[in-house]
């Protein structure tokens, strides 16, 4: 199993990296968490016909702005894009004109998509979906959903953007790989309101084998080197860290 980032920028795109996608290469498919402008790379990596699944965090633009790009691919197999409960009408609203060409269930339509979207909810809680999904509201301005997948028996979390809470804790507890926001390079007043954090604060979700950073604000982290730096200082609260940089490929 592989973990392919095609985007690790907060905010916006910059010559550092694009804005938040994740690709999971497993043996149960393609999973994909956030459609940021990295998405519009996943043709380079999805070659066989297996699933794919999309997982939305929330909809700030920096975790939908590739959703444009949708219309451009030529899955047989479709994608299924699950979001939040009570969030299905941000993503119809969003990829419909006028904002996008539109989306159709059936491929057949006089857009000439090539690829089948299949929109669903997740509640909070399990899901089978046919592989395990736990989905965690997070601690963001607007709504964020956090998902931990089980993939050939490993459990994988993603934060998209949050803060720490008993929610972010719940989302990481147990997992062999967690793949975190850090947004902050210090604590800042508005940390309460929007729900991001620092690299000290992000490695303090315990009882996990991995944590990965990305999501970097590109004014606070500007270089790669400020994110080595990041890195360093999660280390001292917890060793097992690095920092994820734009098509970084990690095997699981």
């Amino acid at each position: 199993m592989k973990i392919v980032f095609l985007g690790t920028n907060g905010w916006y795109t910059n010559q550092t990296g694009n804005t938040p996608c994740v690709l999971i290469d497993s043996s149960e498919g393609y999973i994909i968490f956030d459609a940021g402008n990295g998405i519009y790379k996943i043709d380079q990596y999805i070659k066989e016909e297996k699933s794919i699944s999309l997982f939305i965090s929330h909809f700030h633009l920096d975790h939908v702005s590739g959703l444009h790009t949708l219309g451009k691919f030529e899955f047989p197999q479709g994608i299924d894009v699950y979001v939040g409960q009570g969030r299905k009408k941000d993503f119809e609203t969003l990829v419909n004109p006028p904002f996008t060409i539109g989306y159709n269930p059936k491929p057949q339509n006089v857009l000439n998509l090539k690829t089948e979207i299949r929109l669903h909810e997740l509640p909070e809680g399990n899901n089978d979906i046919p592989f395990p999904v736990n989905v965690v509201e997070q601690f963001h301005g607007y709504r964020d959903h956090g998902y931990c997948v089980v993939l050939e028996g490993k459990k994988i979390a993603y934060s998209g953007d949050c803060g720490m809470s008993d929610a972010s804790y719940k989302l990481a507890e147990n997992s062999n790989i967690l793949i975190h926001e850090c947004s902050y390079n210090s604590e800042l007043p508005n940390a309460k309101i929007w729900g991001h954090v620092t690299p000290e604060q992000a490695a303090k979700d315990s009882g996990v084998e991995k944590l990965i950073l990305t999501h970097f604000d590109p004014t606070l982290f500007p270089t790669l080197e400020s994110r080595a730096e990041a890195e360093k200082r999660a280390r001292e609260v917890f060793p097992s860290t690095i920092f994820a940089k734009d098509d970084d490929t990690i095997s699981v």
